[in-house]
């Protein structure tokens, strides 16, 4: 490993209490510098590229290595690497933007997106995907069209994702139960998670009415979406009718009790219900499937969420994004364009941050899979290709509230705290000023 592609956690933490202080910081100092400019008009000129994003172990391990093949090619390049968990990173890289001191390079996803691009601190990619420098032609359009905000090209897709019900398979067929399929409506699906439980006495399903990537789905196959510009796009009704719907599931012991539930809406994805036997069935990313069998003997399975697969999008897992403040973009620029764009990069990433964006180099990938559960992931994701239905808008500058909000109100019927009808006109009360 080379020495700028180690900085640990706790280098983080004391940078991150220096910049708390308005002092400067090791990403600061490693974003500026005129003598490494990538505006240089030397190609061979020293670039040293600060980049932070936050992961696993495993996905540090491959990002290292993704960027190693980058200098591999670049050996004027160097890397001053900073990873994190996810919990408490958009906290972490605001801390940073305050200070002056945003890395070079950073990821980002549709939870931060649109807050960073309206505080100014992405820089405008338009120019570089209109001149080919960060070539999208071979992406999924909606990838695209969902890293725009307010007109500018500010996030490009690092992978492409979906949601999947992923479901425990010998669980199933050795009860002689039928697996679900995509297609069904949510009816049908809350029918056969009762009638797992009933048979095996696992609960069906995790209980996803605290999850907003289902309400999402949900809404948007009513004729309905998240949002509408700076606004909810829904009601006090419609979330009334998304409570109603799980509490009707809970009535019918198609789902495990409140506790277990709250259990199954703040675990990491290697404790998701579906894993530790608590339900058959957990609401999560499709790519998320290898993560998750690493943590069970039992087979799994996945399909689309209930419902008409129009419903869902090509969304991105994750974004890379420039500093607006970086005097390095084009290397910036560059690295990015590789990391989506070069063959030997996609396959060394693999589905950690979705299936690759370009669909060319997707198709090549695949073809080197011999995961059987990251095939499932790919074969989910292009038999919904077809199906996908137009992007939605970029979530505003609030949407992590509505998120942290769902969890509460939902919980708070789960609890037998609020009516459904009390927790939905709570949560849009709250959330709407919150919003833009």
């Amino acid at each position: 490993m080379h020495p700028t592609m180690r900085t640990p956690r706790r280098r983080l933490l004391r940078g991150l209490a220096v910049a708390a202080m308005a002092l400067p910081i090791a990403l600061g100092a490693a974003a500026c510098g005129d003598d490494e400019s990538g505006g240089s008009t030397d190609p061979n000129a020293p670039v040293k590229l600060s980049v932070f994003y936050w992961g696993s172990e495993a996905r540090a391990k491959l990002t290292e290595e993704a960027l190693n093949a980058y200098k591999a090619k670049h050996s004027n390049v160097e890397f001053e690497v900073t990873w994190q968990a996810n919990q408490g990173y958009a906290d972490k890289l605001a801390t940073l933007a305050a200070g002056g001191d945003v890395p070079d390079l950073f990821a980002l996803d549709d939870n931060m997106l649109a807050d960073f691009a309206t505080r100014n601190v992405t820089a405008d990619l338009t120019e570089a995907k209109s001149s080919g420098k960060i070539d999208t032609s071979k992406f999924p359009p909606s990838l695209v069209e969902y890293g725009t905000v307010d007109g500018k090209f500010v996030g490009v897709a690092a992978g492409e994702n979906t949601p999947g019900l992923v479901y425990n398979k010998t669980l199933v067929t050795k009860n002689g139960l039928p697996e679900p399929q995509t297609g069904w409506t949510w009816d049908q699906f809350i029918d056969w998670a009762a009638q797992v439980t009933t048979k095996t006495k696992v609960p069906g399903t995790m209980d996803p009415s605290a999850d907003y990537k289902a309400f999402w789905v949900w809404l948007r196959q009513q004729g309905k979406d998240l949002y509408n510009g700076k606004q909810l796009g829904f009601t006090a009704e419609d979330l009334t009718k998304w409570f109603t719907l799980w509490k009707g599931a809970r009535d019918k012991k198609a789902t495990p009790t409140a506790d277990v539930i709250h259990e199954g809406n703040v675990t990491d994805i290697s404790k998701q219900l579906v894993v530790t036997g608590k339900a058959a069935t957990s609401w999560v990313w499709a790519n998320q499937m290898p993560e998750l069998k690493k943590n069970t003997k039992d087979e799994l399975g996945v399909v689309a969420y209930p419902g008409d697969p129009s419903g869902q999008w090509a969304r991105a897992a994750m974004y890379w994004s420039v500093a607006r403040s970086s005097e390095k973009k084009d290397t910036a620029i560059d690295v990015i364009n590789f990391l989506v764009n070069d063959q030997a990069a996609v396959n060394i990433l693999g589905t950690d941050r979705g299936l690759p964006s370009n669909l060319d180099l997707r198709t090549k990938f695949a073809e080197t899979v011999t995961d059987p559960n990251m095939k499932l992931s790919i074969q989910l994701e292009n038999d919904l290709a077809s199906k996908f239905g137009k992007a939605p808008q970029v979530p505003p500058k609030g949407h992590s509230t509505f998120r942290s909000e769902l969890v509460k109100a939902a919980e708070n019927v789960q609890f037998g705290r609020a009516t459904p009808e009390k927790a939905a006109a709570d949560l849009i009360a709250l959330v709407q000023p919150k919003l833009g």
